[in-house]
């Protein structure tokens, strides 16, 4: 666990299809699992970084659940996102990747709701992709 707030602009947990779905506990694996594919990520932005990370995809997490329910938050986040981190040179492709590095968590670790919520993200990448062509 981190020392990192609650965020209240997206909850703790969520719960689509009856299911509740820890989102800081998804977004924590994922970060792991995108830090681990990137190890220069961690070297540059040490501990600080790995919260940014978990915050990071805590939001895009959050994004993707509210996307189910019909609020188009998805599309919007992510080309705001993305243009906010291709501003600050970060390499738009790490985007991506982390984008679908969620969709394989929430699909093994979200029970029926993971593939919904999976397809989401992986919308969120292809979106990003385009975005840099």
């Amino acid at each position: 666990m981190t020392d990192l707030p609650p965020i209240p602009e997206v909850p703790q947990r969520m719960t689509v299809d009856g299911e509740t779905l820890r989102l800081v506990g998804l977004a924590e694996e994922v970060a792991d699992r995108f830090l681990a594919e990137f190890p220069d990520e961690a070297a540059r932005h040490g501990e600080r970084g790995h919260e940014w990370c978990i915050h990071d995809n805590h939001y895009l997490l959050g994004w993707a659940v509210d996307d189910l329910e019909g609020h188009g938050l998805m599309e919007r986040q992510v080309t705001w996102l993305s243009g906010v981190l291709a501003a600050r040179g970060y390499p738009l492709e790490r985007l991506a990747r982390d984008l679908e590095i969620a969709a394989d968590v929430v699909r093994q670790r979200a029970g029926r709701a993971g593939p919904a919520v999976g397809e989401r993200l992986l919308a969120g990448a292809d979106l990003v992709r385009r975005r840099q062509l």
